[in-house]
């Protein structure tokens, strides 16, 4: 554990060091955040599992940066560069920027004008230019005038000696500061069509003849701004006004007013217009980049994790249907643990005989397999194929449940499917996911790539690593959080349990299916290759119902287990009745617990999973039902009050399932009757929510709907800002005016509305 990174962790994060110091132990340890947040109270000072990620991330930036250090100053050392002063310069560096503005005058670069010059020994000249003494520039050439060398001139001998000047301006770290400064508060982004790309990229045409400041352009801008460019639509610079950005640097090296400090003058021009400016356009572009790319992550990880912890069914036996109209519905039948039970295909979109042909055949494998809930995949014939199976005569007691079906086929052909259900067709794969979805979206969506499931930004324009980590870290919180059945659970799901990953989850699969299930906490540590400290990592998150031991299926993990067992003692009482008896659990004195290492923090959690053990923190499923005459855009009216669910929440308002097979947009400016700045402060995904229709534009698709009360007379109804509903781009426009639609396809419901959902 490196103390300076600690420090400087807690520091930036605003947190005590010995908070900080616990965390970076535990982690050295190979403890994971879950562990930490549920189990590390007392260390931590109960820190949460976004504090303590945003200390991992920064003691791993500062590790990275002590990386970067040590291989600048062994590139300095080889070339013979280094000294005591320049050393300790590198080693205080406290951002990776002003680490490379020290080591850029040093570092190896290609064969430069002002390489040149040095060649041409005119490094003397351009020193005793800077000095700016007064002297004639002139005269101070003409000793460097050698023919022979290539320099026939003493303005050629002046022309070399910018050169040095100029590449001295660019590298002089102080100067890079300062504009670096100066290119965050003034740059702006200009944006122009290329010519004859007008029709090309139509998507963009708000971007066609547009500029916005650097610091206040959103993240989706900046990510649309660039991916138009990429395409070959836009020409995209980063400009600042040259005339303050060359009082600054020129306050910096014009230090005198003769003839010589013109030509120092001259050389600071050249420098911003041939290398700074160029420079530093770079240098923005990867930051701007690098802080959309964060942004954007948030965003998808936020409504990534909503949407993993929606409301479950539970286990209950099913009917799911993926719907079709000329190619039929594929019918499967699965039991309380979604086994399959049965598959077919009935054709109730293909004329009466047909229709009523599959209601019969419905009625009769409800009742054969005793369904009870039917699930619906909400693509193409969804609403259809709801209306013919709440009509075809089904108990009244048996709900009809829309899911969503996005990534479902992306799952179908997967090696996982493959491996589940090897003589089956991606048909019957994909029914059987939208049915699993149903019964437990948790479960069902760990095994589908989050980005496959669509409730972010621009995912695959940001950086694809740090995506990665970011919704790793989420499925793994959300995994934990719910906590896992270890004896029914899949090895796709249980590597995500704290401590295990990908082989110790197939070993604990394979033990399980050899073995039998697991009868006590203690048998996993009969796992091959599940040590100790895998086991003190996970045992907590995994459940045992129906065990040896109560305890076994909750969130009570078995290091504090003599704790329980010593308050059932002090009771009198058995430990079961510890766990049913509310007046006996009440008695419970925690502060008698209380030891070094167990604090009351810890001592609550326990009590409150003695009252529910292992209860499921996602909230109950609720009915929702979509607005009967509502159908299509066709059937939408200004103006028209509608239910709906969020599917997706970006940081320029939100979209909608209405139940048209097309999301509407409710853009920020819409959200509520106040200022709202970040649209996850008032909505999340699977939220369902009252949105109004304030206009309907069926030809590009576009559907405008707002959360506010109705408006007044005389305020407009038009697209929210102009955004473009179903798409999921926008901005602020410029001078009061217009604002750029963006430029993805239409955006169909990433995990659309539970219609009809039911409660457990």
């Amino acid at each position: 554990m490196n103390d300076a990174h600690v420090l400087a962790a807690a520091r930036g994060l605003s947190i005590s060091p010995s908070q900080a110091a616990a965390v970076a132990l535990l982690l050295e340890e190979g403890a994971t955040v879950p562990f930490i947040a549920r189990y590390r109270k007392e260390a931590t000072g109960s820190l949460d599992e976004v504090a303590i990620t945003a200390i991992r991330d920064r003691l791993a930036q500062l590790a990275a940066l002590d990386e970067r250090k040590e291989a600048v100053l062994k590139s300095l050392e080889r070339q013979g560069h280094l000294t005591d002063e320049l050393k300790a310069q590198i080693l205080a560096a406290e951002t990776m920027a002003g680490l490379e503005d020290i080591y850029l005058p040093y570092r190896p670069k290609r064969r430069t004008k002002a390489a040149i010059a040095r060649e041409k020994g005119l490094l003397p000249l351009a020193e005793a230019l800077l000095a700016q003494t007064g002297a004639v520039p002139e005269d101070l050439a003409a000793p460097f005038v050698k023919p022979g060398e290539g320099v026939a001139t003493p303005e050629e001998a002046l022309a070399g000696a910018r050169d040095i000047i100029a590449e001295m301006v660019s590298e002089n770290a102080q100067a890079r500061a300062v504009l670096r400064n100066l290119y965050k508060k003034s740059a702006v982004f200009t944006a122009s069509v290329i010519q004859g790309k007008e029709e090309e990229g139509a998507k963009f045409r708000d971007y066609f003849d547009w500029t916005e400041p650097l610091a206040t352009a959103p993240s989706h801008r900046v990510l649309a701004m660039r991916r138009a460019e990429n395409e070959g639509v836009i020409d995209l610079s980063i400009t600042l006004p040259s005339e303050e950005a060359l009082a600054l640097l020129e306050s910096q090296f014009v230090t005198g007013n003769g003839p010589d400090a013109a030509e120092v003058r001259l050389a600071v021009q050249d420098s911003y217009k041939r290398l700074l400016s160029r420079s530093m356009e770079t240098e923005m572009r990867m930051a701007t980049k690098d802080k959309a790319d964060e942004d954007a992550v948030l965003v998808f990880a936020q409504n990534l994790k909503n949407l993993l912890l929606a409301p479950p069914l539970g286990q209950k036996r099913l009917c799911a249907i993926d719907p079709g109209l000329r190619t039929g519905c594929k019918m499967v039948f699965l039991d309380a643990q979604g086994n399959l039970l049965r598959h077919t295909a009935v054709f109730p979109h293909t004329g009466e005989h047909k229709r009523e042909e599959a209601a019969q055949t419905l009625r009769r494998l409800v009742a054969e397999y005793r369904a009870e809930a039917v699930a619906i995949g909400n693509g193409t014939a969804s609403r259809e194929t709801e209306d013919f199976v709440r009509e075809a005569g089904l108990p009244e007691s048996i709900p009809v449940v829309a899911v969503d079906e996005s990534g479902a086929s992306i799952y179908s052909a997967s090696d996982i499917a493959r491996e589940e259900f090897p003589d089956k067709d991606v048909t019957v794969r994909g029914a059987v996911s939208i049915g699993r979805r149903l019964m437990d979206p948790l479960a069902e969506l760990v095994k589908i790539d989050p980005k496959s499931i669509g409730v972010g930004q621009y995912q695959h324009d940001v950086d694809q690593g740090m995506l990665r980590r970011a919704l790793d870290d989420v499925v793994e919180s959300a995994v934990n959080a719910v906590g896992v059945e270890v004896n029914t659970a899949s090895a796709k799901l249980l590597q995500y349990v704290s401590g295990l990953g990908p082989q110790l989850a197939g070993n604990i699969v394979r033990h399980r299916e050899k073995n039998g299930p697991f009868k006590n906490r203690k048998d996993l540590l009969s796992v091959p290759r599940l040590g100790s400290k895998a086991f003190e990592q996970c045992a907590g998150f995994l459940r045992i119902r129906g065990g040896d031991n109560p305890l076994d299926a909750s969130a009570v993990h078995p290091e504090s287990y003599h704790v329980v067992e010593t308050m059932a003692k002090d009771l009198g009482a058995p430990l079961t009745a510890l766990l049913q008896d509310e007046t006996l659990r009440k008695k419970i004195e925690l502060k008698r617990y209380v030891t070094d290492t167990l604090g009351l923090p810890t001592l609550t959690d326990i009590l409150g999973e003695l009252a529910k053990p292992g209860r499921d923190p996602r909230e109950k499923l609720d009915p929702l039902v979509f607005a009967n005459d509502v159908r299509s855009m066709e059937d939408l009216r200004p103006g028209m009050l509608l239910p709906g669910i969020v599917t997706n929440v970006t940081n320029f308002g939100a979209f909608v399932n209405i139940g048209v097979h097309q999301d509407g947009l409710v853009h920020v400016s819409e959200l509520a009757d106040r200022f709202v700045r970040d649209p996850a402060e008032v909505v999340k995904v699977q939220q369902q929510v009252k949105v109004r229709v304030v206009s309907v534009d069926i030809e590009r698709k576009r559907i405008a709907l707002s959360m506010k009360k109705d408006p007044g007379p005389g305020e407009s109804q038009g697209f929210a800002s102009g955004e473009r509903a179903g798409n999921k781009g926008g901005r602020p426009g410029k001078g009061g005016g217009k604002t750029p639609k963006e430029e993805k396809k239409p955006f169909n419901n990433p995990f659309a509305a539970l219609a009809g959902k039911i409660g457990t």
